[in-house]
C-alpha cells in the first residue's frame, strides 16, 4: 500500500486580526450614521412629486420695510391749454400763419373778410350819430323852452307886483275921496288876476321843466342803446382779425390758406407750450385708487421730474381711465407735444410692511399660495396678500421674514404640493 501524507499534516493556528475587526466595525457604524443623517432628506426626496432645476426658477426673500404702492404707465405729452379758434362770422378767410409757426399772444393768425358785417357797422354808427344829434338838440330846445317859461314867470311876478301897487294906490285915493269904490274893486280884480297868472306861470315852469328833462333822458337812452349796438358790431368786426389767445405754436389748420367759411367754422388750433401735461392711460382696476393731487414721477430723455395728478376722466374706455399729470414746478423746456414719457404714480407709502418681490406667482395663483423653499424642497404654502405695486407684494399671512419664495417658473410645478429643487 502506498502511504498517504496524513501523517505529515498538522493543524495551523490562525491568530485573530483585531485591527481589521475594529476597522469593519467602524465602517459599519459610519454607514449607519450616514444613513441616519441622510434618511430624512432621502425620505423627503421620495415624498416630492416632481423635480425642477433651479436654473429655470427665480427666488426672492421675504423682507420687512417700506412699501410703496404705485402704478406705472406710458404717457404722452399734451398741452394743458390748447384752444381751438373759430370763425365768429361767415366770409372769406385768409390764413396769416402755417402749422408749426411760433406765435405771440395777440398776434393776428387769420383775417375774415365780411362786407355784410362792415356795412351793418356803418349803418349802426350812422344811426347812433343821428340819435346823438337828437339828444343834443333836445338839450338846446329844453334850454330855450326853460328861458321862455322863466320869462313868462318873471313877467307874471311883475304884473302881480304892479297890480298890488295899483290896488294900494286906489285904496289910498278912495280914502282921500279922490277915487270911487268901483275903481278900487277893479284894482282888486286886477291883482287877483295877476296872482292867478303868476301861479300858473310857476306851475308851468316846474311841470315843463320835468317834461323837458324826461325828453332829454329819453333821447340820451336811445343814443346809448344804439351805441351798445355799435360797440357789439365793432367787437365782431375786430374779431374778424383772429388773434392768438396764448403764446405758443400753431397746431393744426382745419381749412385751406384761403377759403370761404360759415359762422362758427373751425379755423386752427394753438398750443400753449408753456403749460404741458402728461396724459396716461390707467387700467380700470387701479382707477379706484387714483386721486387728484397724488404724487408722481415723470421720466424720459435721461431726466426725471416730479409731478402731481391734475385730472382724472370719469369715463372708462376700453378698460382704461385717462388721467393727466402736471409737472410740479416749471415745465421742462426740452419737451415736445406728443412726446412719450414714463410715469409712475404713487398710490400709497407705508413703513414696516412685510413684502416680497412681485413675480408670476401672484398672477398664476391669484395670490392664494406660494412655494416656499426649505432644504431644497419647494412646499406649496397658503398665503394672503394685500396691496401690490410694480415690484413688490404686501404679505398679510402665510410667510415670515427670511422665507425664500419661488417668484417665477412655478408653472413647471404643475400645482404639485412638494417639488425638489435640483442644482
Amino acid at each position: 500500500m502506498i502511504r498517504d501524507t496524513s501523517a505529515q499534516d498538522r493543524m495551523v493556528e490562525i491568530k485573530p486580526n483585531r485591527k481589521r475587526r475594529f476597522m469593519l466595525i467602524g465602517i459599519g457604524v459610519a454607514v449607519l450614521v450616514v444613513l441616519g443623517l441622510t434618511m430624512p432628506g432621502i425620505l423627503r426626496l421620495f415624498s416630492a412629486q416632481s423635480s425642477v432645476s433651479a436654473s429655470r426658477l427665480a427666488f426672492a426673500t421675504v423682507e420687512r420695510g417700506p412699501f410703496i404702492n404705485d402704478i406705472a404707465a406710458e404717457g404722452q405729452v399734451v398741452a394743458a391749454n390748447s384752444p381751438t379758434l373759430y370763425a365768429t362770422y361767415g366770409g372769406s378767410v385768409t390764413m396769416k400763419v402755417r402749422a408749426g409757426d411760433s406765435v405771440k399772444k395777440g398776434q393776428v393768425l387769420a383775417v375774415i373778410d365780411s362786407p355784410e358785417l362792415l356795412n351793418q357797422l356803418a349803418q349802426a354808427q350812422s344811426k347812433a350819430a343821428g340819435l346823438k344829434v337828437d339828444w343834443l338838440q333836445a338839450q338846446v330846445d329844453a334850454r330855450t323852452k326853460r328861458g321862455d317859461l322863466q320869462k313868462a314867470f318873471d313877467n307874471a311876478q311883475i304884473d302881480a307886483k304892479s297890480a298890488a301897487t295899483n290896488l294900494d294906490r286906489e285904496q289910498k285915493a278912495f280914502a282921500a275921496g279922490a277915487a270911487t269904490g268901483v275903481e278900487v274893486d277893479q284894482s282888486k280884480d286886477a291883482l287877483e288876476k295877476a296872482r292867478i297868472a303868476l301861479s300858473h306861470a310857476r306851475a308851468d315852469l316846474g311841470m315843463n321843466n320835468d317834461s323837458l328833462n324826461f325828453n332829454i333822458q329819453a333821447k340820451k337812452l336811445a343814443w346809448q342803446n344804439q351805441k351798445l349796438v355799435v360797440d357789439n358790431l365793432q367787437r365782431e368786426v375786430d374779431d374778424l382779425n383772429v388773434k392768438s389767445p396764448v403764446e405758443g405754436q400753431v397746431g393744426q389748420l382745419f381749412i385751406a390758406p384761403v377759403a370761404t367759411v360759415a359762422k362758427d367754422a373751425k379755423l386752427l388750433s394753438v398750443i400753449d407750450l408753456s403749460a404741458l401735461e402728461v396724459q396716461v392711460q390707467v387700467p380700470e382696476s387701479f382707477a379706484r385708487s387714483l386721486g387728484i393731487g397724488m404724487l408722481s414721477e415723470i421720466s424720459g430723455n435721461g431726466s426725471t421730474w416730479k409731478g402731481k395728478v391734475s385730472a382724472i376722466s370719469p369715463e372708462v374706455v376700453n378698460g382704461e381711465v385717462a388721467a393727466r399729470v402736471r409737472f410740479d414746478g416749471a415745465t421742462p423746456k426740452e419737451l415736445r407735444q406728443n412726446q412719450r414719457l414714463s410715469v409712475r404714480i404713487v398710490l400709497d407709502h407705508r413703513d414696516n410692511v412685510l413684502t416680497v418681490q412681485r413675480g408670476s406667482f401672484v398672477d398664476e395663483s391669484g395670490g392664494s399660495y406660494a412655494y416656499v423653499v426649505h432644504d431644497g424642497i419647494a412646499v406649496k404654502t397658503p398665503i394672503r396678500i394685500g396691496a401690490t405695486s410694480i415690484d413688490k407684494v404686501e404679505i398679510l399671512q402665510g410667510l415670515k421674514v427670511g422665507d425664500q419664495v419661488v417668484i417665477s417658473g412655478t408653472d413647471n410645478f404643475k400645482s404639485a404640493d412638494r417639488v425638489v429643487i435640483s442644482h
